[in-house]
């Protein structure tokens, strides 16, 4: 899966003014067209809508698709648990050190309206009947990237689905003022 991810990433990178690859290339990647097709859209998204921070922030995160679901994770090596997802990025990507827990991550980010989304920003599930027990990273156009269940790895899904709209939370945006970051 990872080397899916950085065929596309080569492209994104390496052209000045990036665009989706062409259709000989993705017939030529040994690659499957849906994941593709996915991940050039979110990197496309990414690059168009948000700053270079969010877009760094997306870039790795893609690059983390397929690393497995880890209760208790938090590193790359060993896997993620949702919230260890979320806060590797943010103190890799931007320096910030979040919360180790999705509710505590909740009650230290600024509540946003769902419309405000920008991919960067936090969004929160409740998925064991209890509210923010669940974490992920927008990465736009009603999409997010999160370390889902057990037996999952680190995917992109659609926030729009049944399934999640039932259990939307809430969104959220880290503020990224220079006391909070990392020196």
């Amino acid at each position: 899966m990872r080397w899916k991810f950085l065929f596309l990433l080569s492209l994104f990178l390496s052209t000045p003014t990036w665009s989706a690859p062409s259709d000989e290339a993705l017939v030529a990647a040994p690659a499957d067209k849906s994941l593709v097709s996915q991940i050039t859209s979110q990197l496309t998204l990414a690059k168009d809508k948000a700053s270079d921070q969010a877009t760094g922030m997306v870039v790795q995160a893609m690059s983390l698709l397929g690393v497995p679901y880890r209760r208790g994770g938090n590193t790359e090596s060993s896997g993620f648990d949702c919230s260890g997802f979320v806060r590797h990025l943010y103190e890799k990507s931007v320096g910030r050190l979040l919360p180790r827990r999705a509710e505590e991550q909740a009650r230290a980010t600024q509540v946003i309206d769902k419309e405000e989304l920008k991919p960067g920003d936090l969004v929160f599930f409740n998925t064991m009947r209890r509210a923010f027990s669940h974490v992920g990273i927008y990465v736009g156009d009603g999409q997010f990237i999160h370390s889902p269940r057990a037996g999952k790895s680190v995917q992109v899904e659609d926030m729009r689905s049944a399934y999640w709209q039932k259990r939307f939370n809430g969104a959220r945006r880290v503020p990224l003022d220079s006391e909070n970051a990392k020196p």
